[in-house]
């Protein structure tokens, strides 16, 4: 299993930023997959996750509104749309195997930092 997360980066808040995750070695269409989130000091938070076929999803209170998940299963790819992107969304994320990756450490990518300055 290899997930490579790509497009994260330093932004104002207020701003944008599509967080994407480039998984192989796996059927990627059959699994559900989540976004996990870990801020300095913090335990990892399950952000948002998404099921195989894309119908179900999930979000967590603190992001609903701002953040979109979504998937390409012909190219192995998840995605996560951040908008309007808040201080406290400074973390390392982590694109994860499965509905609550958040359990699973070992299911999740090498992360990316996203940082939200005020």
């Amino acid at each position: 299993v290899q997930l490579e997360e790509s497009g994260g980066g330093s932004v104002q808040a207020g701003g944008s930023l599509r967080l994407s995750c480039a998984a192989s070695g796996f059927r990627f269409r059959s699994y559900s997959m989540s976004w996990v989130r870990q801020a300095p000091g913090k335990g990892p938070e399950w952000v948002s996750a998404i099921n195989s076929g894309g119908s179900g999803l999930y979000y967590l209170d603190s992001v609903k509104g701002r953040f979109t998940i979504s998937r390409d299963n012909a190219k192995n790819t998840l995605f996560l749309q951040m908008n309007n992107l808040k201080p406290e969304d400074t973390a390392v994320y982590y694109c994860a195997r499965g509905w609550q990756g958040v359990n699973d450490p070992e299911s999740w990518g090498q992360g990316i930092q996203v940082t939200v300055s005020s």
